[in-house]
C-alpha cells in the first residue's frame, strides 16, 4: 500500500473510532427507563389483560408503534393503553406528542389524567403561547411526593395535580390522531 492510501486509512480508523465512543456516550446511563421502545407496544397493554409485547399493533389497530412512533390511531370509543410496570417512586417523565387537528387523547399519570390534546383548539389550555400546533411539542412531569408539575414546552399545564401511591402511564386514544416518541422516564433514588 502506499503512503497515502495507510494515511486515509489512518484517519477513517480515527474518524469512526472517534464517532463510535460518541455514539456509546449519547446513552443515558443514568437510570432513565425506555418506556416505549420505538419499534413495538412491548411494555405496554390493555388493563383488561391484554399484552402486545413483541406487537407491532394492539390487537384493535388503536394503538400502533412506526417509525420510533407511538401511533395513537382513530377508531369507536375510548381506549387506554398502559405500561405493564408500576411506577411508586418519585419520577421525571418526559415525552413529545403530536396532535392532529382537533385530536383528543390523554396521559395516565397512575391513574389521575393529564389531557394531552391539540390544545389551542380542543383545550383545556388553550392560552399556551408555547404549544406547536400539528408538530412535536415536550410534556415534562415531576412527580414528587405524589404530586405532580407538568409542562408543555417549558409552559405549566398542570401546578400540583395529585397521584396516588403507585401505578402505571397510561395513553388514551379518544378522537383524531395522535402520537408520542421518547418516551422515557427516570425514577428518584
Amino acid at each position: 500500500m502506499n503512503r497515502s492510501v495507510l494515511c486515509v486509512v489512518g484517519v477513517v480508523g480515527l474518524l469512526l473510532g472517534a464517532f463510535t465512543a460518541r455514539a456509546e456516550e449519547a446513552k443515558p446511563d443514568d437510570g432513565t427507563i425506555e418506556l416505549f421502545n420505538g419499534k413495538d407496544l412491548t411494555g405496554w397493554g390493555y388493563k383488561s389483560g391484554e399484552k402486545f409485547d413483541g406487537k407491532k399493533e394492539s390487537d384493535d389497530k388503536r394503538f400502533t408503534a412506526k417509525k420510533g412512533v407511538l401511533v395513537v390511531n382513530p377508531g369507536k370509543g375510548i381506549k387506554q393503553l398502559w405500561t405493564s410496570k408500576k411506577f411508586p417512586k418519585d419520577f421525571e417523565l418526559r415525552l413529545q406528542f403530536r396532535a392532529a387537528v382537533n385530536a383528543d387523547s390523554g396521559l395516565f399519570l397512575r391513574e389521575p389524567q393529564l389531557q394531552v390534546r391539540d390544545y389551542l383548539v380542543a383545550g383545556p389550555y388553550k392560552a399556551l403561547k408555547k404549544y406547536k400546533a400539528q408538530d412535536w411539542n415536550d410534556i415534562l412531569i415531576v412527580v414528587k411526593d405524589n404530586v405532580a408539575r407538568c409542562t408543555c414546552n417549558g409552559e405549566v399545564l398542570e401546578a400540583a395535580l395529585k397521584l396516588p401511591a403507585t401505578g402505571g402511564i397510561g395513553l388514551e386514544a379518544d378522537r383524531g390522531q395522535m402520537e408520542y416518541r421518547n418516551i422515557r422516564l427516570k425514577e428518584a433514588k
